[in-house]
C-alpha cells in the first residue's frame, strides 16, 4: 500500500506544489482574474478563427468549471483531480510522468494531452471517441486508473452535501446539481483554454518581421517543404496546427513499459521495485488507438494529430509519452518513425543537425503570449476545502 500512495503522490507533485496554505472559507466562489476570458472564443488571440460555443458562456459558470476542475473532491476518494493530470503551469498537461498516475496508483493507459484550445477540436481523447466537451468529461470521472468513481450519481451526491456548490449551480444555470450541469460547468471552463498570439502567429499573420528568430523562419520553411505540415495544417489567416485525423505515425506497438523510478515532489525520487510493477500492469498493455473507438481494422494504431501549439510546454511527447523532448520527436520523424506500415508520408528525412535545429526553433516559436495568464487564472480557483 506505501508503494501505490508513493505512485499516487506522483500525480500530485506537480501541483500540490503550487498551492497556498491559506484558502477561501467552504461555499465562496472565486470571481475569475481575467474576466473577459468568457469572450476568448467568439474574439480569439490571433492565429486562431473564431468559435462558437454550445451555450452562451457566462461568467459565473466559468469560475464554478475552474473551480470544479481543481476540486480533489470530483475523486472516489477525494485525492485527485482533474488538474492533477492536467497541471497549468505545465501547459495543462503533464511533464512529470510519461503516462499519468491515478486512483491508488493505477497508471493510465495514454500520455495526459494538452488541454489548450481544446474547445476547437472536432474529436476529443487521443483515440477520438467522443465530440463534445460535455460528453468527454464522465470518462475521467469514472475510469478505475483516474478519478475512480463507481457512478455519475456518486459524484452528483458528494457535490449536493456541499453548500457552496448548490448556490454556485444555482446561480450559474438556475437550477440544481445534475448531469447535466456538472458537464456544463466543466466544458464551460475548458472551452476558456484558447492560447495563441505566438511569435509565429504574430510573424506569419500578423507581419512582425521581427517576432521570430531567423532560425524559426528557417525551421517553418523547413517544416513546409519535410511534409510535417500535410498534418499540422496551417490556414490562409489561421493555424491550429493539426488535421484533426487519426494516424499510424510508426511508433512501437509494444505495451506500456514498467516505471523505474518516479519523481514524487521537487527534487525527489523513488525507485519502483518489480513486484508494485506487477501490481501495476494496466487491463489492456497493448493500445490500438483508433481502434478502441470504432472498431474498424484499419483504424488500428491511428491517434489524432495533437496542434503543435504550445508544443515547447507540453514534453514528455506521442500518445505513450515515450519521447522526452522536442528533439527526440524531431529524430523520430527524420528516420521515418521506428516500425514499417506506417502513413506512408512518414518517410526519412535526412536532416542534417542545423536543420532540426531549426525546426524545433521553429516549434518552440508557437508558444502563446497568454499561457502563464491561463495558469494564473487557473490558480484563482480555491482549492484544498474538505467535507
Amino acid at each position: 500500500m506505501v508503494a501505490l500512495w508513493l505512485l499516487t503522490a506522483a500525480c500530485l507533485a506537480g501541483s500540490l506544489a503550487e498551492l497556498d496554505a491559506s484558502q477561501p472559507q467552504e461555499g465562496v466562489i472565486s470571481a475569475s482574474t481575467h474576466p473577459s476570458s468568457a469572450r476568448l472564443l467568439e474574439d480569439p488571440p490571433l492565429g486562431l478563427p473564431p468559435a462558437k460555443p454550445l451555450r452562451p458562456l457566462k461568467q459565473a459558470s466559468i469560475d464554478l468549471g475552474r473551480r470544479l476542475f481543481f476540486d480533489r473532491r470530483l475523486s472516489f476518494n477525494q485525492t485527485l483531480s482533474c488538474g492533477m493530470c492536467h497541471i497549468p503551469e505545465q501547459g495543462f498537461a503533464q511533464q512529470e510522468l510519461a503516462i499519468p498516475v491515478g486512483m491508488e496508483g493505477r497508471p493510465g493507459r495514454r500520455n495526459a494531452p494538452s488541454l489548450y484550445n481544446v474547445a476547437h477540436r472536432p474529436a476529443l481523447f487521443r483515440d477520438g471517441r467522443e465530440e463534445y466537451l460535455e460528453q468527454q468529461i464522465f470518462a475521467p470521472l469514472l475510469a478505475a486508473n483516474e478519478l475512480g468513481n463507481p457512478s455519475i450519481g456518486s459524484v452528483l451526491q458528494r457535490l449536493r452535501r456541499i453548500p457552496g456548490y448548490v448556490a454556485a449551480f444555482q446561480s450559474a444555470y438556475g437550477q440544481g446539481i445534475n448531469i447535466n450541469t456538472l458537464s456544463w460547468a466543466l466544458a464551460d471552463y475548458q472551452r476558456t483554454l484558447v492560447s495563441a498570439d505566438s511569435p509565429f502567429d504574430r510573424w506569419h499573420f500578423g507581419g512582425d518581421a521581427d517576432a521570430v528568430t531567423a532560425a524559426a523562419k528557417r525551421g517553418f520553411v523547413l517544416f513546409n517543404d519535410s511534409g510535417c505540415a500535410a498534418c499540422h495544417l496551417i490556414a490562409k489567416d489561421h493555424a491550429h496546427f493539426t488535421d484533426d485525423q487519426f494516424h499510424d505515425v510508426g511508433m512501437p506497438r509494444g505495451g506500456i513499459q514498467p516505471i523505474a523510478q518516479l519523481r514524487v515532489a521537487p527534487g525527489r525520487t523513488i525507485d519502483v521495485d518489480e513486484n508494485t510493477n506487477a501490481g501495476m500492469v494496466p487491463a489492456k498493455p497493448i493500445d490500438l488507438g483508433r481502434f478502441d473507438a470504432t472498431g474498424q481494422i484499419e483504424d488500428r494504431w491511428k491517434f489524432r494529430t495533437p496542434s503543435l501549439r504550445n508544443v515547447a510546454l507540453t514534453a514528455p511527447y506521442m500518445h505513450d509519452g515515450s519521447l522526452p523532448t522536442l528533439r527526440a520527436v524531431v529524430d523520430f520523424f527524420d528516420r521515418g518513425g521506428d516500425r514499417p506500415g506506417a502513413d506512408e508520408r512518414v518517410q526519412p528525412l535526412g536532416l542534417k543537425q542545423s536543420q532540426k535545429e531549426d525546426l524545433i526553433a521553429f516549434m518552440r516559436s508557437l508558444t502563446g503570449s497568454n499561457v502563464d495568464a491561463l495558469a494564473a487564472d487557473a490558480r484563482s480557483a480555491p482549492i484544498g476545502d474538505r467535507l
